[in-house]
Protein backbone atom coordinates (compact mmCIF):
# COMPACT_ATOMS: atom_id res chain seq x y z
CA UNK A 1 0.00 0.00 0.00
CA UNK A 2 1.35 3.62 -1.24
CA UNK A 3 1.74 6.04 1.81
CA UNK A 4 0.70 9.65 1.12
CA UNK A 5 2.19 12.58 2.67
CA UNK A 6 -0.80 14.02 3.93
CA UNK A 7 -1.94 12.32 7.14
CA UNK A 8 -5.85 12.15 6.09
CA UNK A 9 -5.42 10.79 3.06
CA UNK A 10 -2.86 8.65 4.80
CA UNK A 11 -5.74 7.16 7.17
CA UNK A 12 -8.21 6.89 4.15
CA UNK A 13 -5.97 4.56 2.24
CA UNK A 14 -5.80 2.37 5.30
CA UNK A 15 -9.91 2.13 5.86
CA UNK A 16 -9.78 1.53 1.81
CA UNK A 17 -7.10 -1.24 2.01
CA UNK A 18 -8.63 -2.96 4.86
CA UNK A 19 -12.42 -2.30 2.73
CA UNK A 20 -10.86 -4.55 0.03
CA UNK A 21 -9.15 -7.08 1.58
CA UNK A 22 -12.58 -7.86 3.48
CA UNK A 23 -14.41 -8.25 -0.09
CA UNK A 24 -13.81 -11.87 -0.75
CA UNK A 25 -14.06 -11.21 -4.46
CA UNK A 26 -11.30 -8.75 -4.61
CA UNK A 27 -7.65 -10.07 -4.29
CA UNK A 28 -6.31 -6.96 -2.07
CA UNK A 29 -2.81 -7.94 -2.33
CA UNK A 30 -2.46 -6.89 -6.11
CA UNK A 31 -4.16 -3.49 -5.37
CA UNK A 32 -2.20 -0.11 -4.68
CA UNK A 33 -4.14 2.31 -2.89
CA UNK A 34 -3.13 5.67 -3.54
CA UNK A 35 -5.12 8.83 -0.90
CA UNK A 36 -5.12 12.16 -2.58
CA UNK A 37 -6.19 15.68 -1.13
CA UNK A 38 -10.21 16.02 -0.77
CA UNK A 39 -11.51 12.30 -0.55
CA UNK A 40 -9.96 10.89 -3.69
CA UNK A 41 -8.67 7.65 -3.97
CA UNK A 42 -6.58 6.24 -6.91
CA UNK A 43 -6.30 2.13 -7.29
CA UNK A 44 -3.68 1.05 -9.36
CA UNK A 45 -2.30 -2.56 -9.77
CA UNK A 46 -3.53 -5.51 -11.02
CA UNK A 47 -7.28 -7.92 -11.17
CA UNK A 48 -8.00 -11.15 -12.40
CA UNK A 49 -11.10 -9.70 -14.86
CA UNK A 50 -13.36 -6.66 -15.47
CA UNK A 51 -15.89 -8.07 -12.76
CA UNK A 52 -13.14 -7.64 -9.97
CA UNK A 53 -11.95 -4.24 -11.02
CA UNK A 54 -15.65 -2.95 -10.76
CA UNK A 55 -16.74 -4.63 -6.90
CA UNK A 56 -12.81 -2.77 -6.31
CA UNK A 57 -14.13 0.49 -6.87
CA UNK A 58 -17.53 -0.07 -5.09
CA UNK A 59 -16.01 -1.52 -2.41
CA UNK A 60 -13.59 1.61 -2.08
CA UNK A 61 -16.82 3.90 -2.68
CA UNK A 62 -18.55 2.35 1.02
CA UNK A 63 -15.50 3.91 2.93
CA UNK A 64 -16.88 6.45 4.64
CA UNK A 65 -14.60 9.73 3.64
CA UNK A 66 -14.45 8.66 0.33
CA UNK A 67 -15.39 11.23 -2.32
CA UNK A 68 -14.21 10.04 -5.38
CA UNK A 69 -12.49 6.77 -6.72
CA UNK A 70 -9.89 6.79 -9.98
CA UNK A 71 -9.80 3.35 -11.15
CA UNK A 72 -6.74 2.57 -13.36
CA UNK A 73 -6.78 -1.29 -11.90
CA UNK A 74 -5.23 -3.38 -15.25
CA UNK A 75 -7.43 -6.17 -15.92
CA UNK A 76 -4.87 -9.16 -16.65
CA UNK A 77 -7.01 -12.55 -17.59
CA UNK A 78 -6.10 -15.94 -16.96
CA UNK A 79 -5.28 -18.01 -19.47
CA UNK A 80 -8.43 -19.86 -18.93
CA UNK A 81 -10.73 -16.84 -19.61
CA UNK A 82 -9.41 -15.42 -22.40
CA UNK A 83 -11.87 -16.14 -25.41
CA UNK A 84 -11.52 -14.16 -28.70
CA UNK A 85 -13.74 -11.77 -29.95
CA UNK A 86 -16.05 -13.69 -31.90
CA UNK A 87 -16.42 -16.00 -28.88
CA UNK A 88 -17.46 -12.92 -26.75
CA UNK A 89 -19.89 -11.17 -29.16
CA UNK A 90 -21.62 -14.34 -29.29
CA UNK A 91 -21.50 -14.64 -25.11
CA UNK A 92 -22.59 -11.19 -24.59
CA UNK A 93 -25.42 -11.23 -27.24
CA UNK A 94 -26.93 -14.38 -25.44
CA UNK A 95 -26.42 -12.89 -21.78
CA UNK A 96 -28.28 -9.67 -23.29
CA UNK A 97 -31.01 -11.98 -24.59
CA UNK A 98 -31.27 -13.62 -21.31
CA UNK A 99 -31.44 -10.93 -19.14
CA UNK A 100 -35.38 -10.08 -18.20
CA UNK A 101 -34.40 -6.35 -17.60
CA UNK A 102 -32.80 -5.58 -20.64
CA UNK A 103 -35.57 -4.82 -23.45
CA UNK A 104 -35.33 -7.00 -26.67
CA UNK A 105 -33.53 -6.05 -30.26
CA UNK A 106 -32.37 -2.35 -28.40
CA UNK A 107 -28.61 -2.88 -27.18
CA UNK A 108 -25.90 -2.89 -30.33
CA UNK A 109 -22.96 -4.61 -28.74
CA UNK A 110 -19.03 -4.22 -30.65
CA UNK A 111 -16.20 -6.03 -29.32
CA UNK A 112 -12.54 -5.41 -29.46
CA UNK A 113 -9.76 -7.24 -27.73
CA UNK A 114 -12.05 -7.79 -25.21
CA UNK A 115 -13.30 -4.83 -24.63
CA UNK A 116 -17.14 -4.31 -24.54
CA UNK A 117 -19.16 -1.26 -26.35
CA UNK A 118 -22.77 -0.96 -25.75
CA UNK A 119 -24.81 1.03 -27.67
CA UNK A 120 -28.80 1.78 -28.30
CA UNK A 121 -31.57 3.81 -27.07
CA UNK A 122 -33.92 1.94 -24.00
CA UNK A 123 -36.89 3.57 -21.90
CA UNK A 124 -35.29 3.61 -18.45
CA UNK A 125 -31.78 4.38 -17.05
CA UNK A 126 -32.23 0.66 -15.15
CA UNK A 127 -32.26 -1.08 -18.64
CA UNK A 128 -29.28 0.73 -19.30
CA UNK A 129 -27.69 -0.57 -16.65
CA UNK A 130 -28.88 -3.76 -16.75
CA UNK A 131 -27.24 -4.50 -19.71
CA UNK A 132 -23.50 -3.18 -18.60
CA UNK A 133 -24.80 -5.88 -15.16
CA UNK A 134 -24.81 -8.56 -18.16
CA UNK A 135 -21.79 -8.43 -19.74
CA UNK A 136 -19.34 -7.27 -17.04
CA UNK A 137 -19.12 -10.58 -15.49
CA UNK A 138 -18.25 -12.64 -18.47
CA UNK A 139 -15.47 -14.41 -19.01
CA UNK A 140 -13.25 -12.90 -21.53
CA UNK A 141 -14.07 -9.35 -20.70
CA UNK A 142 -11.19 -6.51 -20.19
CA UNK A 143 -13.74 -3.37 -20.31
CA UNK A 144 -17.45 -2.65 -20.72
CA UNK A 145 -18.05 1.13 -22.47
CA UNK A 146 -22.02 2.07 -22.17
CA UNK A 147 -23.33 4.10 -24.48
CA UNK A 148 -26.85 3.16 -24.26
CA UNK A 149 -29.06 6.48 -24.25
CA UNK A 150 -31.77 6.66 -22.33
CA UNK A 151 -34.83 8.19 -24.46
CA UNK A 152 -38.46 8.25 -23.43
CA UNK A 153 -41.58 9.56 -24.81
CA UNK A 154 -43.40 9.90 -21.32
CA UNK A 155 -44.52 13.44 -20.00
CA UNK A 156 -45.66 13.66 -17.05
CA UNK A 157 -46.19 16.67 -14.56
CA UNK A 158 -44.75 17.91 -11.14
CA UNK A 159 -41.65 15.64 -11.91
CA UNK A 160 -40.08 17.39 -9.47
CA UNK A 161 -42.43 17.08 -6.78
CA UNK A 162 -42.13 13.18 -7.07
CA UNK A 163 -38.52 12.75 -7.11
CA UNK A 164 -39.11 14.91 -3.62
CA UNK A 165 -41.56 12.67 -1.98
CA UNK A 166 -39.30 9.52 -3.46
CA UNK A 167 -36.27 11.07 -1.53
CA UNK A 168 -38.15 11.99 1.75
CA UNK A 169 -39.72 7.97 1.49
CA UNK A 170 -36.00 6.62 1.31
CA UNK A 171 -34.65 5.85 4.76
CA UNK A 172 -31.21 6.06 3.45
CA UNK A 173 -31.67 10.41 2.88
CA UNK A 174 -32.25 13.46 4.48
CA UNK A 175 -34.71 15.00 1.59
CA UNK A 176 -33.45 18.37 3.26
CA UNK A 177 -29.80 17.90 2.17
CA UNK A 178 -30.49 17.59 -1.35
CA UNK A 179 -31.68 20.54 -3.89
CA UNK A 180 -33.72 18.83 -6.40
CA UNK A 181 -33.74 20.80 -10.35
CA UNK A 182 -35.92 19.99 -13.17
CA UNK A 183 -35.21 20.99 -16.49
CA UNK A 184 -37.05 19.18 -19.41
CA UNK A 185 -35.92 15.93 -18.88
CA UNK A 186 -32.96 16.40 -17.04
CA UNK A 187 -32.84 16.60 -13.34
CA UNK A 188 -30.20 18.14 -12.09
CA UNK A 189 -29.33 17.01 -8.00
CA UNK A 190 -27.30 19.50 -5.29
CA UNK A 191 -26.48 19.15 -2.10
CA UNK A 192 -24.44 17.52 0.79
CA UNK A 193 -24.68 13.63 2.17
CA UNK A 194 -22.49 11.14 4.13
CA UNK A 195 -21.61 8.67 2.08
CA UNK A 196 -21.36 7.46 -1.35
CA UNK A 197 -24.67 4.91 -0.65
CA UNK A 198 -26.78 8.39 0.30
CA UNK A 199 -25.20 9.66 -3.29
CA UNK A 200 -26.13 6.54 -5.34
CA UNK A 201 -29.78 6.39 -3.58
CA UNK A 202 -30.54 9.98 -4.25
CA UNK A 203 -29.53 9.31 -8.08
CA UNK A 204 -31.01 6.24 -8.16
CA UNK A 205 -34.54 7.89 -6.75
CA UNK A 206 -34.43 10.60 -9.21
CA UNK A 207 -33.89 8.14 -12.39
CA UNK A 208 -36.89 6.22 -11.33
CA UNK A 209 -39.31 9.52 -12.13
CA UNK A 210 -41.26 8.75 -15.23
CA UNK A 211 -40.04 10.44 -18.82
CA UNK A 212 -36.45 11.31 -17.11
CA UNK A 213 -33.33 11.44 -19.74
CA UNK A 214 -30.86 12.33 -17.68
CA UNK A 215 -29.67 12.90 -14.44
CA UNK A 216 -26.88 15.11 -13.33
CA UNK A 217 -25.69 14.31 -10.20
CA UNK A 218 -23.33 17.40 -8.28
CA UNK A 219 -24.33 16.30 -4.91
CA UNK A 220 -20.60 16.75 -2.70
CA UNK A 221 -19.88 13.57 -0.66
CA UNK A 222 -18.60 15.07 2.84
CA UNK A 223 -19.08 13.06 6.05
CA UNK A 224 -20.03 14.62 9.73
CA UNK A 225 -17.09 15.84 11.98
CA UNK A 226 -16.72 13.21 14.79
Amino acid sequence: MAIDIEPQADALEREVYKELVWEPSVDALNVDVMGRPNGVIVLTGVVRNYAEKVTAERAARRVKGVQSVVNELDVRLASSHERSDVDLADAVVQALEWDVLVPPRRIQARVADGCVRLEGQVDWNYQREAAAEAVHRLAGVKGVTNLIKVSSQLTVPNVKALIEAALRRSAELDAQAIDVDVQGRVVMLRGRVQSWAERDAAETAAWSAPGVTGVLDEIEVAPAEA
